[in-house]
């Protein structure tokens, strides 16, 4: 009988979580494959993060439920990530920015006479949530059910709780058949994402209800990482005014800016692996079907990977970069994420002359985001 290994570290400790990117770089210097019951073999090194998502055999993104198409493995994987990568095409994406930026600029206006704001309440998360509704076709008072389920997934995750995240499951699926079954009855179809879905084919079979409620608990959690994502870059800007009025003044750098702000920033801690047979990473024997996370955060910002991590540079090439994943399981929705945060602060530039942090640093949300509790501006 293999023994439970010791644990290395505590995942839920309040110094982990009161400063998620400093306690996982430590962790990175002090043991990159380290054991916790939380998480069990957690991975914080750019290096063996590459490794494994570059092996796929040994590696499995298989999830306990249906998850579509993160959770599969080769084949089956490459055939719904094939059925599904049309719908983020430069045609799709291009119907997108219309949809987006009458969202973000009626926010907006809105809340900049108010001097100040809590900007995630006001608009991060309104902004996120209703673009995906209006990319779906569906109601735009649906923005904020989408937004509590995005909230309680990741405190089920957080808390290890089965009965929450089951409830959960079966209320947002509720949501999307109820959406499924609007479109199905409305006289014309085809103008939305909706209506693509319940036409996507895989090898021929149309998708099921089921396989496009996985598709879209995937696109949802992933407005959520977007809204995480959207935070972070409006923080940064709130404290780097220089690089705030570079991007005003030439809009054409702020994707370079999103981009390498999440690299030092970034707004998903993790994701799941499972070993297909023993491997041994760095000296430490890791048997077979064993839980492994691995650590974008830590890769991020690992000093063998990128000169002065920390530094925001929006000169430097993010080629190595893991913001959106890698290989086969890249994210699908990268496109579509990068576009809505680069609308958003588009209009926010374009819209002010300087904004900053009303007061201290804001409190950050916990496992499994690094994003944002709030977020209080001061707009000049």
């Amino acid at each position: 009988m293999v023994e439970d290994p010791e644990d290395d570290w505590n995942p839920l400790d309040a110094s982990v979580l009161q400063d998620q990117r400093q306690a996982y770089d430590d962790m990175r210097e002090r043991c990159p494959v380290a054991h916790s019951e939380f998480l069990g073999w957690s991975l914080f090194s750019h290096e063996d993060v590459v490794a494994v998502l570059a092996d796929t055999q040994t590696y499995s993104n298989v999830s306990q439920f249906l998850a579509i198409p993160n959770g599969m493995d080769p084949p089956v994987h490459g055939r719904y990530s094939a059925a599904l990568s049309p719908h983020f095409d430069r045609q799709h994406m291009a119907k997108v920015e219309p949809l987006a930026r009458p969202i973000a600029a009626a926010h907006l206006e809105a809340l900049l006479c108010c001097g100040e704001v809590e900007f995630i309440e006001s608009f991060i998360n309104p902004y996120a949530m209703k673009t995906l509704c209006a990319l779906l076709g569906w109601p735009e008072q649906q923005w904020e059910r989408l937004g509590d389920w995005v909230h309680g997934s990741q405190q089920a995750a957080f808390n290890k709780d089965p009965i929450a995240g089951k409830s959960l499951a079966s209320l947002f699926s509720e949501q999307v058949k109820a959406n499924l079954d609007a479109h199905r009855a409305a006289p014309s179809r085809g103008a939305d994402a909706t209506d693509a879905l319940l036409s996507t084919e895989v090898e021929g079979v149309l998708l099921d209800d089921d396989q496009i409620v996985s598709i879209l608990r995937n696109w949802t959690a992933g407005h959520g990482t977007v809204a995480a994502g959207l935070g972070i870059a409006v923080l940064h800007l709130a404290q780097e005014t220089a690089l705030q009025d570079r991007l005003r003044s030439d809009p054409s750098l702020i994707p370079a800016a999103i981009e390498e702000i999440l690299r030092v920033d970034g707004p998903l801690v993790c994701n799941p692996r499972t070993t297909m047979r023993e491997v041994k990473i760095q000296g430490r024997s890791i048997p077979k079907g064993e839980h492994l996370t691995l650590m974008w955060i830590s890769a991020n910002r690992d000093p063998r990977a990128f000169d002065e991590p920390n530094a925001v540079n929006i000169e430097r090439s993010t080629d190595g970069g893991l913001v959106w994943g890698k290989g086969i399981h890249l994210c699908q929705g990268a496109s579509l994420a990068r576009l809505e945060m680069k609308v958003a602060i588009e209009e926010l530039l374009s819209k002010t002359r300087r904004f900053e942090l009303a007061g201290e640093a804001p409190r950050r949300a916990r496992y499994p985001g690094n994003g944002l509790a709030e977020l209080p501006l001061r707009f000049n």
